[in-house]
């Protein structure tokens, strides 16, 4: 395998992160990854595929692409395996956007073992302790605390996830506040689940939440209801006189037993 090819592909790779293109980056990384094929393990060849991959995941950032993101990562997992220094060569800044992809999908066991593989050192990077802190967060519900972080993230790659976890936040806190609550206004419901307008909450609910009920409230405007009563739960659907009568006639049955 021709190193200097794959020096020159990496390199157009680079360039088109740098400048934004994201076809031409796509077109260099899918070229890079065929000559990967043909490595044979050498430490120069790992570290050229290493660097590759890693610009790889930046570059599905910048495209807004989870699925390419995870398959980037878990490639790069390997090389990083491979190479001589193991963890001690892991690119902490790829970690930690793996923290934040697996925060923003939940996936809180694969959080946990990524961590367990960290050395203190890395761990106590900027790039790590922060979805660390998140994570923290998000498990004791400190929620405003996690949406203000947003303008401290340690590297501008890190917003795009800030913006999915947003939507991860509201979830959780559409779930607290539907058993919470039977009803409640509008505009305290989009105040509390940091809309910044009641039509982004209306738009939030016909995507997210359709069992959500708007009412009219008067002069107090639209008003949301999340418990519904259910269909014969009323006081007067119940059948009263037939329950009494079976319970005369089982009382009946007893005494005669009796």
């Amino acid at each position: 395998m021709n190193i200097q090819e794959a020096e020159s592909v990496l390199g157009k790779l680079s360039m088109c992160y740098q400048s934004d293109d994201l076809a031409g980056g796509k077109a260099a990384l899918s070229e890079m990854k065929i000559l990967m094929l043909g490595f044979t393990g050498a430490k120069e060849e790992l570290s050229l595929a290493c660097t590759a991959l890693e610009l790889g995941v930046l570059l599905s950032i910048k495209d807004e692409d989870f699925d390419s993101f995870a398959r980037n990562v878990a490639q790069l997992k390997a090389y990083y395996a491979a190479s001589p220094t193991g963890v001690a060569n892991i690119n902490v800044h790829i970690l930690g956007l793996n923290l934040m992809y697996l925060l923003v999908e939940n996936n809180l066991s694969e959080f946990h073992s990524e961590l367990e593989l960290l050395t203190s050192d890395q761990a106590s990077t900027p790039y790590i302790s922060f979805p660390i802190t998140l994570e923290r967060q998000l498990m004791v519900g400190s929620y405003d605390e996690v949406l203000n972080a947003k303008s401290h993230v340690p590297d501008p790659s890190y917003s795009f996830f800030m913006d999915n976890l947003l939507q991860t936040v509201r979830d959780s806190i559409a779930d607290c506040v539907e058993v919470s609550y039977k009803t409640m206004q509008m505009d305290m419901a989009a105040n509390m689940m940091k809309f910044d307008s009641v039509e982004e909450l209306r738009d939030y609910i016909d995507t997210c939440r359709d069992d959500w009920i708007v009412n009219k409230n008067g002069d107090n405007g639209e008003e949301l209801c999340f418990q519904p009563p259910d269909a014969g739960a009323k006081a007067s659907d119940i059948p009263s006189k037939k329950l009494i009568a079976q319970t005369l006639s089982y009382a009946t049955e007893l005494e005669r037993i009796v």
